[in-house]
Order: structure tokens, then C-alpha cells, then sequence
């Protein structure tokens, strides 16, 4: 198995270091060979649940970037990236545990991005090394973005779009998670992903994920293939947004437990201006020997911002959830883009009915400049079925400066 750490990490940066010279070698025959950013991301999270002590922290990450201009087909890219914490007491999801509420915001400081791009035609590109990669609505491949140390990827990825046919192939030597090198997992994994666009207003995916962890990552080790449908029909001014899908799961690799569990979704989105509703149900569903997993997804998306089933439950979890949305137009004094979204949750356990308890979503955004924004987020979840009782408070603010 190849292994993108070390050696590999060395070869990247010295052919980002060479791309580096041609550019500016090249400066006069080029106004910008290469473009950097800035990007500073602090973030207060306070967290209370039932059994253990409320939790608090204030981190803040920070960011320098670097990209080349193609040369001679190739480009390249360079991304730092180190999450301090400033303030608090909390479980930063790291052993040894502490006795507060889990923040999952360890200190880290690590290389974030470091690949090379080569895309000798306008339809096909080939990534090799540390990227991201985020896979259609990323229920099942995601950065994670939402925590202060994103999830990547050390991968080969093959990507071709032409007309109305994308499909991308990546192979995933090492996830590097969003809890610091300590707890990443190397990697034996193979992505495929067709999506063809038949229509205007339809789009069908189908995916095949063969995942192979190991360490601590073998029982979650899994083979998930599946196909998607979304779309948008568009009349007099209103949007009717759909997606839906399905998937089979299966354990793989070195994943010691036998299993087999389905997965089914379906969500409806209703815009006319402004305003939007949503409704849609989820099923992970529960199996002989184990229920659904999603071991690379971006769970904080689903399943409630309270991140109470970003494992799945034994028996399996149903969401039922219902929102609504608003995004402004109009400036309220300094606050630029105000938009606020609720979202209620149901959840239950697939097998049994058994009620799992209730969610309460807020999130509100906004813009104070083009370079600063800032987010205010309020999760209440109301336990059952031997879960407790959890509420997580997260004001936020993003500055990023580009050359």
C-alpha cells in the first residue's frame, strides 16, 4: 500500500517549492503566477449535557495558503493550518478524555493541502496528495468543514466532465480527521462516483465507496454502493427543489463484524424569493450484526447540529425533519446578507420505533465586509431512549484575505 506521509509529504513540497520558482521566474511574463490567503477563523462553543460538565471553548484557526498558476499543465497548492485554544474547559474528543462536554477543536498545527493538479485537457484533471474531496451533498465522503481542523484526504483523484456526464476515481491512502495526526487513519479506500445530467432539471449519481481502514478505524471499515436523484423545477418564480436516495451497505476490508444495512433518504425544498421550506426523512437503517455507517461524512450536517448520532445507533436511526429559511437582501446597519434558518428534528430507531428524542436547530448568518463574516448557531436536543439532554451554542466569525 502506498503511503502519502513523510517521504511522500517531502516530494510535494519540493515540487510546490519548484512550481514556486517557475512562477516567479516567470513574474514579469505573468501579472499573478501565484495567489496566497490569509484566513483567520475564531469561534466561541459552549456546551451542557446531562451527566457531565458543561464545556466551553474559544480556539481560533488560522490558515496560510499558497497556489500556483498552471504551468505546462501543472499548478500547485500549499495550505497551513493551526487551531489554538485561547480559553476553556473542555473534551477536545483526544485521549485521555476530560470530564466536560466533548468540543471536538483540538490543538493541531499541520499541513491542510498539499497536491499537484494536472489537467492536460479542459475535461479531465488529475489531483495527487493531501486535498480535500467532497462528494455530492457529502452524506458520505465530506471535509467536515465545520470543526476548526478540517478533514482531507491523501489521495489520487481522477476527475472527467464532458456534456452531461462527471465522474470522478479517487484512491484514499490516509484520512487525515479532524482530531490531529494522532487519531488518522491510514487507509486502503476506493471512490467512484458517475453523476449524468439528463435533463435541466434532473441529475442522477450513482457511487460505490469501498472503504478499508486500519487501527482504529477496522470496525467501521465498509462498502457502500448507492444512487442519488436530485433536481429543481422552476414556475413563476417559485423553486421545487428534490433529492433522493438509496444506498446498501455491506462490512469490508478489515472490518470485523459481519453486517448488512440499507439506507434511505428523501428531501423536498420550496423557495418563492427569500423565503424557503424544507421538509425530508432519513434512514440509517440497522442490520444483522450492525446498523449504517458514514465514518468520512460531514455528520455535523445531519442528524442535528447537537451531533448526538454521528455514530449510528444499534438499532438504527429515522429522522424525520421539518425547516424553514429566510435570507435578506437588505442591508441592517453594518450587517450585510442577514439570513437566519430553524429546523426541527424527530428521531426514532429504525428497527424498534423506539422514540430517540427531539431537535431544535437556529442558525443565523451574515456579513459585516466582503472579507468578514460570522455565524450564530443554538442546538437543543431533547433526550430519550436513555440519551441525554444536550444544547451547544457556537458565535463564530471567518476574515480571509486573498493577494
Amino acid at each position: 500500500m502506498l503511503r502519502f506521509s513523510g517521504v511522500f509529504a517531502g516530494l510535494l513540497s519540493s515540487g510546490f517549492l519548484g512550481c514556486l520558482a517557475f512562477s516567479e521566474a516567470s513574474a514579469q511574463a505573468a501579472a499573478d503566477p501565484f495567489r496566497a490567503w490569509l484566513e483567520f477563523r475564531p469561534r466561541w462553543e459552549a456546551a451542557d449535557q446531562d451527566g457531565v460538565r458543561p464545556a466551553e471553548a474559544l480556539t481560533v484557526r488560522t490558515r496560510l495558503g499558497f497556489e500556483t498558476r498552471a504551468w505546462k499543465d501543472l499548478s500547485a497548492t500549499l495550505e497551513f493550518e493551526d487551531v489554538r485554544s485561547l480559553y476553556g474547559n473542555y473534551n477536545d474528543a483526544v485521549p485521555p478524555a476530560e470530564p466536560y462536554a466533548v468540543i471536538a477543536d483540538p490543538e493541531v498545527t499541520e499541513v491542510n493541502l498539499a497536491q499537484l493538479v494536472w489537467k492536460p485537457a479542459e475535461a479531465f484533471s488529475a489531483t495527487l496528495g493531501r486535498q480535500r474531496i467532497n462528494l455530492d451533498d457529502q452524506r458520505f465522503v465530506g471535509g467536515a468543514a465545520w470543526r476548526q481542523d478540517e478533514q482531507t484526504f491523501d489521495a489520487l483523484r481522477l476527475d472527467y466532465a464532458a456534456g452531461p456526464v462527471q465522474a470522478s476515481y479517487a484512491y484514499v491512502d490516509r484520512v487525515n480527521r479532524i482530531f490531529g495526526d494522532d487519531l488518522d487513519w491510514d487507509s486502503n479506500t476506493h471512490m467512484a462516483n458517475l453523476r449524468v445530467s439528463p435533463g435541466p432539471s434532473l441529475e442522477l449519481t450513482g457511487f460505490a465507496y469501498l472503504m478499508d481502514f486500519e487501527d482504529g478505524g477496522a470496525p467501521v471499515s465498509n462498502a457502500t454502493y448507492g444512487a442519488r436523484m436530485t433536481g429543481v423545477i422552476a414556475q413563476s418564480g417559485r423553486k421545487l427543489a428534490y433529492a433522493a436516495s438509496l444506498a446498501r451497505q455491506t462490512d469490508y476490508g478489515g472490518n470485523p463484524v459481519s453486517y448488512e444495512a440499507r439506507y434511505a433518504a428523501a428531501e423536498l425544498t420550496l423557495s418563492d424569493g427569500p423565503v424557503a421550506g424544507r421538509l425530508g426523512w432519513e434512514r440509517l437503517g440497522a442490520g444483522d450484526g450492525g446498523a449504517f455507517q458514514t465514518p468520512l461524512a460531514t455528520g455535523h450536517a445531519f442528524n442535528g447540529f447537537a451531533d448526538v448520532f454521528l455514530t449510528t445507533p444499534r438499532d438504527g436511526l429515522d429522522d424525520i425533519y421539518v425547516g424553514a429559511s429566510y435570507t435578506s437582501a437588505l442591508a441592517l446597519g453594518p450587517i450585510l446578507k442577514p439570513a437566519v434558518s430553524l429546523t426541527w428534528h424527530d428521531f426514532s430507531a429504525e428497527r424498534t420505533g423506539a422514540d430517540l428524542g427531539t431537535e431544535l436547530d437556529l442558525t443565523t448568518t451574515f456579513a459585516l465586509s466582503g472579507d468578514l463574516s460570522g455565524v450564530v448557531k443554538l442546538a437543543r436536543y431533547n433526550g430519550a431512549g436513555g440519551l441525554s439532554d444536550r444544547t451547544r451554542f457556537w458565535l463564530g466569525f471567518t476574515w480571509k484575505a486573498w493577494q
